[in-house]
């Protein structure tokens, strides 16, 4: 018994050791959701532009959508913010905005100071749609089919980098599955 508690500082460590190695293969910014393959969550909430528009879950159907979590208060959404500028250009996707837990003169001011990339944003001043999602932060990218399931979230910057390696090869598969019909 003496000469097994000896022991157990040093299996403590190896399998302490074990856990962080495993730690350290794992990819941070591949955060798995529950709702991938699953509808849009149900919402009814107001554009950041205009407070008397309100917009749903069914205004996103029909096309390949990318809605991105930004904020005034993320510093990497400023980072981000030029990459999607360029991506709003590609007639194959359509980019909306999800200010979460905003403030609205603020994050107008901001769509004015870098320009805006977005169909429109939804104001999520209460986190209310980002809470659904499961959004952890800002920026995160949700891909939606033209069916308005949910089939990628990234959490992180898009840059060029990321939108070749992680995006494009998800778009270009949609757009086929939209052309067969299914």
């Amino acid at each position: 018994m003496g000469k097994l508690i000896r022991f157990l500082p040093l299996l403590l460590v190896i399998a302490l050791g074990v856990v962080l190695y495993r730690g350290l293969s794992l990819n941070p910014q591949a955060m798995p959701s529950a709702l991938v393959g699953k509808m849009m969550p149900a919402y009814s909430l107001q554009t950041l532009k205009d407070n008397g528009q309100v917009v749903t879950q069914a205004d996103l159907k029909g096309d390949i959508v990318l809605v991105n979590v930004w904020a005034t208060w993320c510093p990497t959404c400023k980072y981000e913010h030029p990459y999607l500028v360029d991506i709003a250009k590609d007639p194959k996707v359509k980019l909306y905005g999800l200010n979460y837990k905003d403030d609205r003169p603020a994050a107008q001011q901001w769509l004015k100071n870098y320009k805006d990339p977005y169909v429109f944003s939804i104001f999520d001043e209460e986190g209310t749609l980002g809470l659904d999602l499961g959004v952890y932060g800002a920026p995160e990218t949700f891909v939606i089919d033209h069916h308005g399931i949910i089939r990628k979230r990234f959490a992180g910057a898009i840059d060029t980098k990321v939108w070749r390696r992680e995006f494009e090869p998800l778009i270009a598969q949609l757009i086929e599955e939209k052309k067969q019909g299914k």
